[in-house]
């Protein structure tokens, strides 16, 4: 008899003793973030999500696991990745970029995915529609403004007849954003003329191949050549042709200009929907969402070393004038 109430107290003990234990593990949450290539726009993004889940209470290494890893711009180890997270099942995966959010969408059909600075969501196919993005995905768009890029072309260059565009059509955002710099540059009175650019490293290549062909030379949202804009600001200035960018971080890096999002936010908007998710939410009743505010950035010295010089009025709109 005494043996059977020593088990008993035993056991007892036991249950008492593991289950302050099972609390904290079910508390204990696990994101995995993933981007296509490391540059300042979506490592900002990236940035921006961790923020957000911090002031919200969540804390590495006590109730939240976060692992992250780059494809380094290789579609392939992009799919290694996503395959990696599908296997890990956390509890939301965060995919940066359209091709790593594709890589994930395919491999973890299983798991909560929000997507961050996605161009064209339904396009790249992502989600079904903005408004029911389906069962396990959602996230927010950074679908760029091009006509009003274009028309800053256009306020800073009236003259500019043809303008080229760099990008790689292996990145589906990429497509889409061409497509719509065809459709508005008609109604502006500019000739498109296309460089592309597959892989980082074929970026000056890209780039010389635009020379005596363009005034301008504008650089759509694409990963691969934002990745690499130093080698075609450096082309650029030596042939005094202006580079704008849809990115506002490639103006800190020589652009002439740049109407663009501000990513940190776009990020901080990512991680209210990973916050959301955590906290018991489904992916499927969560919108797709997209940026409304932008912001202009000016660089006037890389202006002047590409033949022009900005209008002080343009200068004193600017949200940040790079010096």
């Amino acid at each position: 008899m005494m043996n059977n109430r020593f088990s008993a107290t035993l056991i007892l003990l036991a249950t008492l003793l593991c289950a302050p234990a099972f609390a904290i593990d079910s508390a204990h949450k696990h994101v995995s973030i993933t981007q296509i290539v490391e540059h300042p726009s979506l490592d900002a993004v990236r940035q921006g999500v961790k923020d957000v889940l911090k002031e919200q209470g969540w804390k590495e290494d006590e109730n939240l696991s976060w692992d992250y890893q780059s494809a380094q711009g290789s579609p392939a180890t992009a799919a290694q990745i996503a395959k990696k997270f599908a296997g890990d099942n956390p509890d939301v995966i965060v995919a940066i970029a359209t091709p790593s959010a594709q890589s994930v969408v395919a491999s973890a059909r299983n798991s909560n995915i929000v997507f961050s600075a996605v161009t064209d969501p339904v396009g790249a196919k992502l989600v079904q529609s903005w408004d029911k993005p389906g069962p396990n995905v959602t996230g927010v768009s950074d679908l760029t403004p091009i006509k009003q890029h274009l028309e800053l072309v256009k306020q800073v260059m009236p003259q500019a007849a043809n303008i080229g565009i760099i990008y790689n059509p292996g990145e589906s955002n990429s497509v889409s954003l061409v497509r719509l710099i065809h459709q508005h540059s008609i109604t502006l009175g500019l000739k498109v003329v296309e460089a592309v650019s597959p892989k980082s490293s074929d970026v000056q290549t890209a780039a010389r191949s635009l020379l005596g062909k363009v005034e301008a030379i504008y650089l759509p949202t694409d990963n691969t050549v934002i990745s690499a804009i130093e080698g075609i600001i450096k082309i650029a200035e030596q042939a005094n042709i202006p580079v704008f960018s849809g990115d506002t971080d490639s103006v800190k890096r020589g652009a002439v200009a740049a109407l663009g999002f501000n990513y940190y936010e776009v990020g901080r908007k990512t991680g209210v929907m990973v916050n959301n998710i955590l906290n018991g939410a489904s992916p499927k009743d969560i919108p797709v969402q997209g940026i409304d505010k932008t912001e202009l950035f000016v660089n006037p010295g890389a202006a002047e070393r590409m033949g022009i010089t900005l209008a002080p009025s343009l200068i004193a709109s600017a949200k940040e004038v790079v010096k």
